[in-house]
């Protein structure tokens, strides 16, 4: 029998997956589930020794003599501090030692309880990773404990290899061993070639790509290749800077907000594919947790373990251009042998092809629209972060565009989106650069306006005095509070823009604001940056 801690029994099913094969085990009680747990598997080799000290270093022998990640496991306390000679020994030496030590609840650290000390972080740039698991009291602990200790694993043995420290708090009782079966838990792998997926390709018939956040530069240009867009729906958002020749999809939001649950089933994907940074879609992240594919793979040049979607199960350390290459070339090859998916690929296409607009009207999300669908081709967009961000990406790009669409997704603050536009413009002059904004991003960065601003810059400022995506939220309070979540204000740009040489135009209604867009969007260059404020209840 097992303990029933959930965390000890995430551990024990991942280092079995993982192939840890000898434990060194040191006597202790609040180890003891641990310990208990891991001599009851019959696929762990265990040792006993007493003195932590040695115990480390026969674990840093046994792994230098088999070449595999080989574990120590220690009680709380001063126990823990007796492994550092090996763990810097194996740091060093590029030894995989897999440090597993259990600790008191965190609440009690520092309050004079025996055998406690702040452990988590005690090795500091000595082991490769270090993680503290929770104590799981929900599915997403559960899936946050088995993502660490996954995440732990594959860096004890990825490049060179090196000592990792799994920290194990663990609250009373302890001496519970209820549990006859280990679980069944996801296991994330490493791998880099596209022949490994093409083996999964042959299992599954709905199959996916997304891209997150890309630059031009890094972005693939799927338009280039003829046989992965037969296999796969290729979904991109506008900061993807997905070619606008490229087979992809970006108004899926549309498709999933009126999708019944049955629909959903069916657009849910078996194989998903990603890579790129941050996809601002919460409807998309839903989505694919609630109806999560069999088999997730992320592109990562770095092996980063990036699980968005919490069914990650296999880390792809390559680039998407070499290793989308290699896919499509190998495809051309055994493309007779792997299933289509036309019918997959059609049921999105359709389901794209006949999702509503939203309707014109004057809003801040209209008047984005407007823009958004009417840029001229050779100029850069900067979206603001928050509400703009989202507006934009329910309306189609123009499809002749040459633009770059850029973000500050990468913390997702709304500081910074002026400065950065600023210095967008100032750096491809004299093709214009875009910037849609809210009042309190563009009153945040405002100070970036204290130099000469080239003329290139065009600003759209969206105006409701206070965040409106704040007014979304569900349980928003009223009163007095409201004010102060929603920073309202009555402040408005004329003042600044006019004195630092913009050319300035106020907008209240659809008419005005039609006048203003032709200017706005316009294609012929401009002598004076042009700053277009959108004022909204």
């Amino acid at each position: 029998m097992y303990s029933d801690k959930k965390n000890i029994l995430q551990l024990a099913s991942l280092l079995e997956a993982h192939g840890v094969g000898d434990i060194v085990l040191c006597p202790g009680s609040r180890n003891a589930p641990i310990v208990h747990t891991l001599s009851q598997v019959s696929a762990f080799h265990c040792y006993q020794e007493t003195d932590e000290r040695n115990a480390g270093f026969m674990a840093l022998g046994m792994s230098v003599a088999t070449g595999k990640a080989t574990a120590v496991c220690c009680t709380s306390g001063s126990a823990l501090v007796n492994l550092h000679p090996a763990v810097v020994e194996a740091f060093y030496q590029r030894v995989p030692l897999i440090v597993i030590s259990a600790d008191r609840p965190a609440c009690w650290i520092g309050q004079q309880d025996g055998q406690t000390l702040p452990q988590p972080g005690v090795f500091g740039p000595m082991v490769k990773f270090m993680a503290s698991l929770p104590e799981v009291r929900s599915g997403e602990d559960e899936w946050y404990c088995n993502r660490l200790i996954n995440e732990a694993l594959l860096t004890a043995t990825h490049g060179h290899p090196g000592p990792v420290h799994i920290n194990v708090p663990i609250s009373e009782p302890l001496y519970r061993f209820t549990v006859d079966k280990l679980p069944d838990v996801r296991v994330i792998r490493r791998a880099g070639q596209p022949t490994d997926l093409l083996k999964v390709m042959k299992t599954t018939s709905r199959r996916m790509i997304i891209s997150g956040q890309c630059s031009k530069k890094e972005q693939y240009d799927f338009s280039l290749i003829t046989n992965l867009p037969n296999h796969f729906v290729l979904l991109g958002e506008h900061l993807a800077n997905l070619s606008s020749k490229s087979p992809f999809i970006g108004n899926f939001d549309p498709i999933l907000e009126n999708a019944s649950p049955e629909e959903l089933e069916s657009l849910r994907p078996e194989l998903l594919v990603t890579y790129g940074g941050h996809i601002v879609s919460g409807r998309l992240k839903k989505f694919l947790r609630r109806y999560p594919p069999q088999y997730h793979w992320h592109i990562s040049a770095e092996g980063d373990v990036t699980d968005t979607f919490r069914c990650l199960t296999c880390v792809c350390e390559n680039r998407p251009t070499p290793f989308f290459n290699k896919l499509d070339l190998d495809l051309m090859y055994t493309g007779n042998y792997i299933f289509k998916t036309t019918s997959y690929i059609q049921l999105w296409n359709e389901r794209s092809a006949t999702a509503p607009l939203p309707a014109p009207d004057y809003s801040p999300r209209s008047v984005t629209g407007d823009v958004v669908t009417r840029l001229p081709g050779n100029s850069n967009l900067h979206l603001g972060n928050s509400s703009v961000v989202r507006y934009a990406q329910q309306y189609p790009l123009p499809p002749d565009r040459t633009l770059e669409v850029c973000c500050n997704r990468g913390v997702n603050g709304i500081e910074g989106s002026l400065p950065a536009a600023v210095g967008t413009a100032l750096v491809s002059f004299p093709f214009p650069t875009f910037l849609l904004i809210g009042d309190l991003s563009f009153f945040y960065g405002m100070n970036a306006l204290c130099r000469d601003v080239p003329p290139n810059l065009r600003v759209l400022l969206l105006n409701d005095f206070g965040g409106r995506i704040f007014r979304t939220l569900k349980g928003m309070p009223e009163g007095e509070s409201r004010r102060f979540i929603m920073g309202q204000h009555d402040v408005t740009a004329k003042a600044w823009a006019v004195e630092r040489g913009f050319r300035y135009i106020a907008v209240h209604n659809r008419g005005e604001w039609e006048k203003a867009c032709r200017l706005f969007v316009s294609s012929r260059r401009l002598t004076k940056p042009m700053l277009v404020e959108a004022f909204f209840d």
